[in-house]
This record gives structure tokens, sequence and C-alpha cells, in this order.
């Protein structure tokens, strides 16, 4: 990744805004790492990019989410049982709740969707995910850094293939367990 940022240059940035726009926190955890340890990535560019992109994906599911409501998320899967717990995030913590959702996984894109549902302002939405997006990319991008910096381009790779590995044994451990379980319900 850090030898395709460096080859490709501003079109690697350009994915990682794209990445971002989806969802992306560990992508750009890895790629700030991955750049750092291979000296092949800037910083602040990184961050600009990751700011961009993620503030253009909230802002199109809050798009969504004002236009068609609940049907905006109803093809993603479990995302109306998180849209409801999000709806009432909103309506309890407001300002503060879009500040801090995109913190945490899995729910940036519904919760996003949640603030357009409940009526929002676009205004005061764009501004508070303009400034959450920037902090976002800002910590994700540093902790990264510093984590390239620490572990070096070599303890990076071990890293990732300990954590591959452990997301592979994961997901044989869960397929193996729901195999087991369909194996011991009765027939109807």
């Amino acid at each position: 990744m850090a030898y395709f940022g460096a080859e490709w240059g501003m079109v690697a940035y350009a994915g990682a805004a794209g990445w971002a726009f989806c969802e992306g926190e560990s992508f750009v955890l890895l790629a700030a790492a991955a750049g750092r340890a291979a000296c092949v990535v800037n910083p602040w560019i990184l961050i600009a990019s990751a700011w961009l992109g993620s503030y253009a994906g909230d802002q199109l599911w809050f798009f969504l989410g004002r236009r068609y409501g609940v049907r905006a998320v109803r093809r993603v899967r479990g995302a109306e049982r998180r849209l409801a717990s999000a709806i009432g995030f909103v309506d309890r913590y407001g300002d503060l709740f879009v500040l801090s959702f995109r913190f945490v996984y899995g729910i940036r894109n519904v919760a996003s969707a949640a603030c357009g549902i409940t009526g929002m302002s676009h205004i005061r939405f764009a501004v508070l995910n303009f400034i959450a997006a920037g902090i976002w990319a800002s910590c994700f991008v540093a902790a990264g850094w510093f984590l390239g910096e620490w572990l070096g381009l070599r303890g990076l790779g071990w890293a990732i293939g300990l954590v591959g590995l452990a997301f592979l044994l994961g997901l044989l451990w869960k397929h193996n367990r729901n195999r087991t379980t369909d194996m011991v319900r009765p027939v109807a």
C-alpha cells in the first residue's frame, strides 16, 4: 500500500478519500502507518483526503436520510436496528452525537442518515460534520503515523499478518460454530 502511494501519488490520496467516503477507520490507520514506516506518505495530504472523503460520505447519508427517511437504510443489513438507536442518541445528545458518532465503529453512515431523518438543520449538520470529520481524520492519521514510527516497516508487516490471521481464525471459528449449531437444531 505504501509503495502504491509512492508510485501513484495524488491518485492514492484520492483513493484514500474514496475509502473514507464509505467507511475508513482501518484503512486510514493502515495507510498512515504503512506510509510512515516506508516514508512515502505526506500525513497532511492524507488528513485532508480522509477529512474531505469522510465529510462528503456523511453529507450524502444525511441527504438520503432527509429525503427518503428509514427507506434510505433498509437495504443495509442490520441498519434499521442501529438506526433506531442512532435516532434516540440524536434526540438525546444532538450536537455532541454529531461530533462523536464517527468514533463508534459501524454506525457512521446510519448516524448521518438518522440526523437527516430527525430533521436536524442541514447547515448545523454540515458545520458539525466538517469539524468532526477533521477531528476524526487527524486522530486516525496521527495514530497510524505513530504506530508506523513505533513498529517500523518490518514490525508493521508482522502486525498486519497477525491481525489478518486472527481475523481469518475468527471467521473459521464463527463458520464452524454456525455449522455445528445448524446440525444440532431439530428439523421442523
